[in-house]
């Protein structure tokens, strides 16, 4: 398993993180509810992941409920002092594993207390504020009561820093004028790309922005295109959209997830691609193709 380290490093709040991290959304159960069918699986993962250099583990007490993080402190517990935990807040899950907003002071209080005992935590490194908006997609509207919130928890002591994910750049910025901002967690990969304003203004930032279904989510990426690029280069096609994320912006924190080692060392392999200025040209198009036909 080649060493993350190879794709260079980035600021998350006061840390600095391997730029290839680890999301560990997929130890739940079927649809990220329940848990795992294997445990013990899960817990190598974890371990796996840890030992080839990766240091910025993604996940939320609302995975599972309570599963993944208690697999997570089960696995990595006491914590590398150099491994940061990123959480999100802001959702529950009903019975039916639907789910449900939870963004009142009342819930969001509940919700960082939960993360801190499953985790076996004081303090939680950094919190995002997971805005529901169109469940996979931002939706305008103020944050300040839910980010108020939780920014008088960051003065109580209880996380560090705070972060935002599934929201609008104005959303961004209304926050910022709350607490500072440490990083943007959007849905984004090669034919998703309609954060490319944003991320770019993050950069200038030095704000980390992590992409969430960076290999497309539910339903992987398919592209002629993309399956040419990987065929002449000699990777997988999703290797090849986790290198083009890479190379795309500096503050890019890349964090894919699977509950199989085999595929954790194939989405790890990818820091090794070389990526040429002809080969990033062809990725580029993809999306601009996609969006001509209407696939966007």
């Amino acid at each position: 398993m080649s060493n993350r380290t190879n794709a260079g490093t980035f600021s998350l709040g006061d840390r600095v993180v391997n730029r290839m991290g680890y999301g560990a959304m997929q130890l739940a159960g079927p649809g990220v509810f329940g848990p795992p069918s294997d445990r013990e699986s899960a817990v190598a993962v974890l371990r796996a992941a840890v030992e080839a250099g990766v240091n910025h583990i993604d996940t939320s007490d609302f995975y599972g409920p309570h599963v993944t993080n208690q697999i997570i402190r089960e696995a990595l517990y006491p914590y590398d002092d150099d491994l940061v935990i990123v959480t999100k807040v802001g959702a529950v899950r009903g019975e039916d594993a639907s789910w449900q907003p939870a963004q009142s002071a009342e819930d969001l209080t509940k919700a960082v207390h939960d993360n801190l005992r499953n985790l076996g935590l004081e303090c939680l490194e950094v919190v995002n504020l997971r805005l529901m908006g169109d469940i996979f997609a931002p939706k305008e509207g103020s944050l300040a009561e839910p980010f108020s919130a939780l920014a008088a928890l960051r003065e109580q002591g209880l996380i560090r820093h705070l972060g935002l994910s599934n929201a609008t750049a104005a959303q961004v910025v209304e926050a910022q004028t709350i607490a500072p901002v440490v990083c943007v967690q959007n849905h984004y990969n090669l034919v998703h790309r309609k954060d490319d304003d944003l991320i770019s203004a993050l950069a200038g930032q030095g704000v980390a922005y992590v992409p969430f279904f960076p290999l497309g989510g539910f339903s992987p990426l398919q592209s002629d295109a993309l399956s040419e690029v990987a065929v002449d280069i000699g990777g997988s096609p999703l290797q090849v959209a986790l290198g083009w994320l890479l190379a795309r912006s500096p503050n890019m924190l890349l964090i894919p997830g699977t509950s199989k080692i085999r595929h954790l060392s194939e989405n790890l392999a990818a820091v090794t691609l070389e990526l040429s200025d002809n080969a990033l040209a062809r990725l580029d198009a993809i999306a601009a193709t996609d969006k001509a036909m209407g696939t966007s």
